[in-house]
């Protein structure tokens, strides 16, 4: 099959799909949702990434102001305690993730799983597990539709939307970065002045930022490490090649992974080319033991958003929670759901959405999916962490 055509291809992963569906639906069509869920996606509603980024017409990418917003990025600086850095978090070497169920922000020493809080603490962990940064200057992409990096989807929750504005808000957030030493309301005032007091910032600013009176300022400390995100991308996957037209990208093995991972109704969420349709949806999955309180989601309805697949070798534990260690464990909740096993004891029968209580995953077909996830991995990103910052203080933080 390594000689196959996509075309080809795609003709026989929708004809085995909708046999399948057929098969396991007894040929009946049924109404409502059940109309929704029966539909079986083909390769076309996947697809390949861009190979340029888009930026917002109010912050063009420069040279100048990525390498601010690369020393921002890495400098603690901009955390109340002066400890925490977005690197802390958002690490290079695990796909600007964290090998974290959920990280530990403010108050926190170390590196991976030996981080932990400094005693005495009083700062909880950060409520969810670490996205990666890396391609979601691509958030919200879909196919045939115009990209637009204002609006782009953020966090487990979409509580922001586009770089620019997710960029600020771990800075005010009391156990990522923030700490018990500044309200909300005044932290961001507190950053912009200590990096008008550094000479080499008031530089860097000044050179990102030419034409303005005022350059340091709380809009061009989220610009210049927007700008720095949008760098920070993995878009030569085997999968993209086999997109682009290089049959021979993928095994055998693994096109019959990405036949599974369509039949199965894994695309029904995880689709376009970052592999997620951006929306909230309520599964059930289990509540982090980190946190006392239930993390009810984004409505209160245990909705979060739809992760994206790629560089998943990198990214583990999963899920907003990070229960989940690995990929198998991810597709058996899967299986577990379709059965009508409910997880989280928060989470009640007919909740649950539909695309997920109607997918098809059985355990002989988790492998082979596993595989093809494997073909979505892109080591080639940039990893480099700058040896100081101009603040003096730890690269990265503590």
């Amino acid at each position: 099959m390594a000689g196959v055509s996509i075309e080809m291809f795609r003709s026989c992963i929708l004809t085995a799909g909708v046999a399948a569906m057929l098969w396991a639906c007894g040929g009946e069509q049924h109404a409502g949702s059940e109309k929704e869920t029966a539909r079986v996606e083909t390769i076309a509603d996947l697809g390949a990434l861009p190979q340029t980024v888009a930026a917002p017409a109010d912050n063009p990418s420069t040279p100048e102001k990525i390498a601010l917003g690369r020393l921002l990025f890495f400098d603690p600086v901009l955390s109340g305690n002066k400890d925490v850095a977005c690197a802390t978090c958002h690490q290079p070497e695990f796909n600007y993730a964290e090998f974290l169920e959920t990280s530990i922000g403010v108050n926190g020493v170390g590196r991976g799983q030996s981080r932990r809080f400094v005693d005495p603490n009083d700062i909880p962990f950060v409520k969810r597990n670490s996205q990666s940064v890396l391609n979601t200057a691509f958030n919200g992409i879909k196919n045939n539709e115009t990209y637009d990096p204002v609006s782009a989807p953020m966090f487990w929750d979409m509580r922001a939307k586009g770089l620019e504005q997710q960029a600020l808000e771990p800075i005010k957030t009391l156990e990522e970065m923030r700490g018990n030493g500044f309200h909300e309301s005044g932290i961001l005032d507190e950053v912009v002045a200590r990096l008008s007091r550094i000479p080499e910032y008031r530089r860097l600013f000044s050179v990102a930022f030419p034409k303005e009176q005022s350059p340091v300022s709380q809009l061009n400390l989220a610009r210049a490490i927007a700008a720095y995100e949008r760098t920070l991308v993995a878009t030569n996957t085997r999968f993209d090649q086999y997109m682009r037209g290089d049959s021979n990208a993928l095994s055998t093995g693994e096109k019959e992974g990405l036949n599974a991972f369509l039949v199965t109704g894994c695309a029904k969420c995880h689709s376009g080319p970052m592999f997620s349709d951006f929306k909230l949806h309520t599964l059930g999955v289990p509540d982090t033991e980190n946190r006392k309180e239930s993390d009810s989601g984004a409505d209160k309805k245990y909705a979060f958003r739809t992760p994206t697949l790629r560089n998943l070798r990198f990214t583990g534990p999963y899920m907003h929670s990070g229960k989940f260690a690995t990929l198998d464990q991810v597709l058996m909740f899967y299986e577990d759901i379709a059965g009508g096993k409910l997880l989280n004891p928060n989470v009640k029968e007919g909740q649950v959405d539909p695309l997920a209580t109607h997918m098809d995953v059985n355990f002989k077909d988790i492998s082979r999916i596993v595989e093809f996830l494997n073909t979505l991995n892109d080591d080639s990103f940039d990893k480099s962490i700058p040896e100081s910052v101009p603040s003096g203080l730890p690269v990265m933080g503590r």
